[in-house]
């Protein structure tokens, strides 16, 4: 298991169009993509319930990865994270 703790740097946190890149992206690996955000983990290959926790810019988040190809899926998610989505 990896983790590492984050701050969601796009304008308008995470709304359809990266909450749609980022589970497309984890849904790539095979490992576990889990978000911790106040308190909650949320599946970070479902699109709706990226949508419904309702993260927003300057949020700190922690993206813990579990599985075979663990240190991918966090690398490649937490990029994503710190680029703000290209946005």
């Amino acid at each position: 298991m990896v983790s590492k703790k984050l701050t969601l740097v796009n304008a308008q946190g995470f709304h359809m169009r990266p909450a749609t890149t980022f589970a497309s992206a984890a849904g790539k690996y095979a490992s576990s993509v889990v978000i911790k955000h106040n308190g909650k983990d949320i599946d970070g290959k479902s699109l709706m319930n990226i949508i419904a926790a309702c993260i927003k810019v300057g949020n700190e988040i922690e993206l813990v990865c579990d599985g075979p190809d663990e240190n991918e899926a966090l690398a490649e998610t937490s990029a994503l994270i710190e680029s703000g989505f290209g946005e």
